[in-house]
């Protein structure tokens, strides 16, 4: 789970809850009407932009902001040395036997001992590769669009509300709490852009990436392993992947 993208968003509700609710009536900012307006309109103009499919897979591709089980880098490279090491003593049939953490290499490892030609492999796992990008692009575009027209939605409302407000001038004493409830859409249109919706759509973005490289760097090893390269020369090539800071002396030389 990634604890940041959970406590980010819980925090910033409960700081702002917490300020409504020290402030006063914590009621008043309650308003079904305007949730309707901001929420509910803001979903179906989002739909209005994207397919069914597309729009009903970002929630799924949104847990991945929350629930996302990411394989370092360096344990990557270590477990293609070793797949490396064993293939050199007994070939890549012997790959079979290996356990690895990572899905996307389990199945190319079944790829390379099924027998495929290098240019099947490279095509298949690439393949692979870039609908996961695709996923999460889409993902990420769907709540960036989420929080281009949640604000804009809010502005609607509060219109709404300030003409419902105008055309009953006639009672001074609903003017005040008519012109609140007008400003309350305008206050839950920011509250889901900049709360909900920009947060996850960054951190899509962001695992997309993440994830894009790890295939990137399985894809390399993969493609190694099955030409035959040394261990040392793939830990070598593999380490690119890695912040230079990061790369250090490899693990065949610690050995």
């Amino acid at each position: 789970m990634d604890i940041a993208t959970l406590v980010g968003i819980l925090g910033s509700f409960g700081i702002v809850v917490s300020a409504i609710v020290l402030g006063g009536s914590a009621g008043v900012f309650v308003n079904p009407p305007s949730m309707l307006i901001v929420i509910g309109g803001a979903l179906m103009v989002v739909l209005s932009k994207f397919t069914l499919a597309g729009f009903l897979g970002a929630g799924k591709v949104a847990a991945k902001a929350f629930m996302f089980k990411s394989t370092p880098l360096d344990d990557l490279i270590a477990e293609a040395v070793d797949l490396a090491d064993a293939a050199r003593k007994g070939g890549l049939l012997s790959l079979e036997e290996k356990e690895v953490s990572n899905d996307f290499m389990q199945g190319g490892i079944q790829l390379l001992v099924d027998g495929h030609d290098p240019e099947v492999v490279k095509t298949l796992l690439s393949k692979d590769k870039a609908e996961a990008e695709t996923r999460h692009a889409l993902g990420a575009e769907v709540f960036n669009a989420l929080g281009t027209v949640a604000p804009a939605m809010g502005m609607i409302g509060t219109l709404v509300g300030l003409v419902q407000m105008l055309s009953n001038m006639d009672d001074p004493k609903s003017i005040g709490p008519a012109m609140a409830v007008a400003l309350l859409t305008t206050l839950y249109g920011a509250m889901i852009a900049t709360m909900v919706a920009e947060p996850i759509a960054d951190k899509l973005t962001r695992r997309k990436e993440e994830e894009a490289t790890a295939k990137a760097l399985i894809i390399d090893g993969l493609l190694a392993i099955q030409a035959g390269q040394n261990p040392r020369v793939i830990e070598s090539m593999l380490k690119n992947y890695l912040p230079e800071g990061k790369r250090g002396a490899s693990a065949a030389d610690d050995g």
